[in-house]
C-alpha cells in the first residue's frame, strides 16, 4: 500500500517541500510539494536523491568500533560503544585537562534540528576551548561583519529578491548551491522572474558560471578583488553625490562620515587594473543601484573565503546602506524566524553587540571567533606537544579532512591522536580515523525543523516535518547519542538513561529563562510542553515557537505539513539591533584598520600568474553527496577549468591531465578547456578527493577526483575572520 508524506529537504539551504511515496518504510518516488507554501514543487536532484540515500548499503546503521592493532572494524552495540568511550576517554581528559579535547562540527548539523540544539550541551558539558566547525572555511567573515555592524553573528540581510529591481551578486551561484545565507527554494526561477518583470541582475565571478549566463552581465573580476571593487562603488556613489540613505536609516546609523574618508583611496581608475573590471564598468555599476528603484547587493562563498573576506562581507552591507537600500522592501532586509532570535536588546535596540579574540589558540596565537578557533589551527593544536595539546576529538557530521586546507597534514595529524569519536552515518576521509563511530537514524526516521536556514530566508516561513517511520531496532536517535556524549563529559556515566537525564537539564534551564523573559510561571509553561509525553528537540521546539514573535506551538505546524506562510520580509529596525550603540555601526574600527593598513596596500600589486578558484555543482553539497550514483553519473564533474589563452599558452590539451601545484601541495587533474573562465584563473570544485584508504563510500571511492584543499594552506587567512582563504590561490599548471 503506498502512502504519501511530506518532509522538507534537509540536503542544502533552499529547505523545499518534498512529497514522498512511501511502500512500507521504502521511498518508491519522490516529487516537488507544490502545496509547499515556500517551495510550491521545486525540486532539484539532490531531493529525488533521498530515495538512494536511505538505501545505500555503505551507510552505518550500528556503531563501529576499530582495532587500532590491525585496523580493522566491528560492529557494536550502543551500551558497548559509549561504555568503551567513557573507558577510553576520560583517562585522557583526566591526564591532560579539558583543552585535551577537540570538537569539530560539521556543515550538515546546520541542517539537521538534533545537532542544532545538542551540539551547544555537548560543547558546554565538554568544557573544552578547542571548539572548530566548518564556519571558519566558508561564512565566517559575513558573520563577524553582520555583528560587528548589527551586533548579532546572524541578522545577515537577505535580499528580497522576490520584489527587487536590481540584484548585484558576487561570488555566488545560486543556480548550482540553490543559495547560501540566503534561504529561498527555486532560485533560477525567483532570479528569472526578477528579470521577467524588467528588474536586472549582474553577477561579479571569475566564472560565467550557470547563474551568470542566465544573468544580464557578467562582470570577470580577478579572484579575491571584490572587496576593491565594492568600495569602488562606494567611492564612485560619494563623488557623484548618489549617496542617499534614507529617512529610514539615517537615525539608525553611524560611521558615514568614516566610510567616505576610507573610499576616496578606491577611485575606479587605481581599482580597475587590480580587479580586471574596467573603471566605466565600476562606474556605471554605481549609478545604476543608485538609480534603480529598489536594489540589493549580495555576496557569498566567494567574497568569504578570500584574503579580504571579513572586509568585502562589509562592503556588501555598505554598498547596500549607501544606496537606502537595508531594511527596506525590495532591498537586503532581515528575515523574522517563527523560533525567535534570542533577543537580549534593550530600549532602542542596544544589545552587548559581539566580542572576538575572548582567548586564543594555544600554537598560533589566533583569537576565537564567535567562541571557536579558526579551522586553519587545527592540525597543529593536535601536533605540538605541550599543555592544552589536543589529544582527542569529537566529530558530528564533519569531513575535514576534505573540507580543511593542508588536507594531507590534517589527515595525519588525526590518525596520530589517542582517541577520536565520529558521530556520522559513513566512514569517510575523516571518520575512518576514528576509534567509534556512532551513526544517526535515518532522516525520515526523526523531526526536521530548520532553525537556523528559516532565520536566513528570504521569506517568513515556519514548517515542520514529522517522522515518516519510527527508528528500526538496534538503531539509536541522534539526540540521545549527543546526549550521551554529553552526561560522559560531565561525569554521569555511559547508561541510556543519561541522555534523559540531560535533556531533562537542558530543558528545565531553557523554560526558566523563557518564563523569566515572558513573565510565566515555569512550571505552567513546562507543562504546556508535555503534548504526548514530548520530549527532546521536538519539546524544546515547540518552546521556542511558543515564545517566538508569532507564538506558534508545534502542534500547529504538525497540522500544516506543508507549512505555514508568516508573510514577506518586513522592515525590523532598530528592534534588530544588537550592538552596544543601538546603531548600525557602518565604520567598525577592526575593519577601517583592515582597510587602511592592508587594503589599501594592495592597490599597487601585480595580479599576474594564474590563480585557484572552487566551484560549485547542482548535484552535490560540500563532500555530502557523492556515495550516491544518481548524483556522480555522467560526465566528470572534479576537472580543471582553464580559459583557452592559458590552455594555448600552457600546453594543455582538452581531456589529458595537468599537475596543479601550490606552495602548500599538488594534484593531478582532467583539464577541460572553457571560455566561461576568465584568462589568468583556474578552476577546481572543492569537496572532492574520496581516495582514502580506509573509508567505506564505494561510489565515491570509484569517482572520487582530487582534493582542492591539498592546495590551500593553514598560513593564508582572513586575519578579521580567522577563515581559511580558499579562492585566488596562486598556483603553477603543466601538463603532465
Amino acid at each position: 500500500m503506498t502512502t504519501i508524506a511530506y518532509r522538507t529537504c534537509p540536503l542544502c539551504e533552499a529547505t523545499c517541500g518534498l512529497e514522498l511515496h512511501m511502500e512500507g518504510r521504502e521511498v518508491k518516488l519522490v516529487r516537488g510539494d507544490k502545496e509547499d507554501v515556500f517551495s510550491k514543487g521545486y525540486l532539484c536532484p539532490k531531493g529525488t536523491a533521498i530515495k538512494e540515500l536511505e538505501s545505500d548499503p555503505d551507510r552505518l546503521k550500528v556503531p563501529q568500533i576499530r582495532d587500532r592493532s590491525t585496523n580493522t572494524w566491528r560492529d557494536a552495540t550502543w551500551d558497548e560503544a559509549f561504555e568503551y568511550i567513557h573507558d577510553q576517554l576520560l583517562p585522557i581528559l583526566d591526564a591532560h585537562g579539558r583543552d585535551a579535547l577537540g570538537i569539530y562540527m560539521g556543515n550538515p548539523c546546520a541542517h539537521n534540528l538534533a545537532p542544532m540544539i545538542y551540539n551547544r550541551v555537548l560543547n558546554q558539558a565538554a568544557k573544552t576551548t578547542n571548539l572548530f566547525s566548518a564556519s571558519t572555511v566558508d561564512q565566517m567573515p559575513k558573520q563577524v561583519s553582520s555583528g560587528l555592524m548589527f551586533g548579532a553573528g546572524l541578522s545577515v540581510p537577505v535580499p528580497d529578491v522576490d520584489r527587487t529591481d536590481y540584484l548585484l551578486m558576487l561570488g555566488a551561484n545560486p543556480f548550482a548551491s540553490n543559495g547560501s545565507l540566503m534561504t529561498a527554494p527555486d532560485m533560477p526561477g525567483r532570479l528569472r522572474a526578477l528579470r521577467a518583470r524588467g528588474g536586472r541582475f549582474v553577477v561579479v565571478d571569475p566564472r560565467r558560471s550557470k547563474t551568470a549566463e542566465e544573468s544580464d552581465e557578467w562582470v570577470a573580476i580577478l579572484p579575491g578583488t571584490d572587496a576593491h571593487f565594492l568600495l569602488a562603488i562606494a567611492h564612485t556613489l560619494f563623488a557623484d553625490n548618489l549617496v542617499d540613505v534614507g529617512e529610514h536609516l539615517r537615525p539608525h546609523l553611524v560611521g558615514l562620515d568614516e566610510v567616505r574618508e576610507l573610499t576616496a583611496h578606491f577611485g575606479p581608475e587605481i581599482v580597475g587594473p587590480v580587479c580586471g573590471v574596467d573603471a566605466e564598468v565600476i562606474r556605471r555599476i554605481a549609478r545604476e543601484l543608485a538609480a534603480a528603484p529598489t536594489a540589493a547587493v549580495y555576496g557569498r562563498i566567494g567574497t568569504c573565503t578570500q584574503e579580504f573576506g571579513t572586509t568585502a562581507s562589509w562592503a556588501v552591507d555598505v554598498i547596500n546602506v549607501l544606496t537606502g537600500n537595508l531594511d527596506r522592501v525590495g532591498g537586503a532586509m532581515f528575515n523574522k524566524p517563527a523560533t525567535g532570535g534570542g533577543n537580549t536588546a534593550g530600549e532602542g535596540g542596544k544589545g552587548r553587540g559581539v566580542r572576538f579574540g575572548r582567548r586564543v589558540s594555544r600554537v598560533r596565537g589566533l583569537p576565537e571567533f564567535f567562541g571557536e578557533y579558526p579551522a586553519v589551527v587545527l592540525a597543529e593544536e593536535i601536533e605540538t606537544p605541550g599543555d592544552g595539546q589536543i589529544r582527542a576529538m569529537i566529530t558530528v557530521a564533519g569531513n575535514p579532512v576534505v573540507s580543511n586546507p593542508a588536507s594531507r597534514r590534517l589527515d595525519a595529524a588525526l590518525e596520530s591522536l589517542e582517541f577520536m569519536v565520529s558521530v556520522d552515518i559513513y566512514r569517510n576521509e575523516t571518520t575512518s580515523h576514528a576509534d567509534v563511530i556512532l551513526p544517526v537514524e535515518s532522516m525520515l526516521a526523526r523531526g526536521h525543523y530548520d532553525i537556523a536556514l528559516r532565520s536566513l530566508a528570504i521569506r517568513n516561513v515556519a514548517t515542520y516535518s514529522a517522522p515518516v517511520f519510527d527508528i528500526e531496532p538496534g538503531q539509536h536517535r541522534e539526540w540521545e547519542t549527543l546526549c550521551r556524549l554529553a552526561g560522559i563529559l560531565q561525569g554521569l556515566g555511559h547508561s541510556y538513561d543519561v541522555a534523559s537525564v540531560v535533556d531533562d537539564f537542558v530543558i528545565s534551564g531553557l523554560v526558566d529563562k523563557a518564563a523569566s523573559r515572558g513573565g510565566q510561571e515555569p512550571a505552567d509553561l513546562l507543562a504546556s510542553l508535555s503534548s504526548g509525553d514530548r520530549r527532546g528537540p521536538e519539546r524544546i521546539l515547540d518552546l521556542m515557537l511558543r515564545t517566538g514573535p508569532y507564538g506558534l506551538t508545534l502542534d500547529q505546524l504538525i497540522e500544516q505539513p506543508h507549512g505555514i506562510d508568516l508573510g514577506a520580509l518586513q522592515p525590523r529596525l532598530p528592534d534588530v539591533l544588537r550592538t552596544p550603540s543601538g546603531r548600525i555601526e557602518l565604520a567598525p574600527e577592526v575593519i577601517v584598520e583592515d582597510v587602511r593598513d592592508r587594503l589599501v596596500g594592495t592597490l599597487t600589486r601585480d595580479p599576474g600568474g594564474l590563480s585557484l578558484v572552487g566551484r560549485r555543482d547542482l548535484r552535490s553539497n560540500n563532500s555530502w553527496m557523492h556515495n550516491l550514483h544518481v548524483l556522480v553519473k555522467g560526465k566528470n564533474r572534479c576537472t580543471l577549468h582553464i580559459n583557452p589563452l592559458d590552455a594555448t599558452r600552457l600546453h594543455l590539451v582538452d581531456g589529458k591531465r595537468a599537475r596543479v601545484t601550490s606552495a602548500t601541495g599538488e594534484v593531478e587533474i582532467v583539464v577541460e578547456v572553457t571560455d566561461s573562465i576568465r584568462e589568468g584563473v583556474v578552476s577546481i570544485p572543492h569537496g572532492w578527493g574520496h581516495d582514502a584508504p580506509g573509508a567505506q563510500m564505494t561510489i565515491a571511492g570509484a569517482n572520487a577526483g582530487v582534493n582542492s584543499n591539498i592546495l590551500a594552506s593553514v598560513d593564508n587567512y582572513d586575519p578579521l575572520s580567522g577563515n581559511a582563504i580558499l579562492s585566488g590561490i596562486p598556483v603553477e599548471v603543466v601538463a603532465c
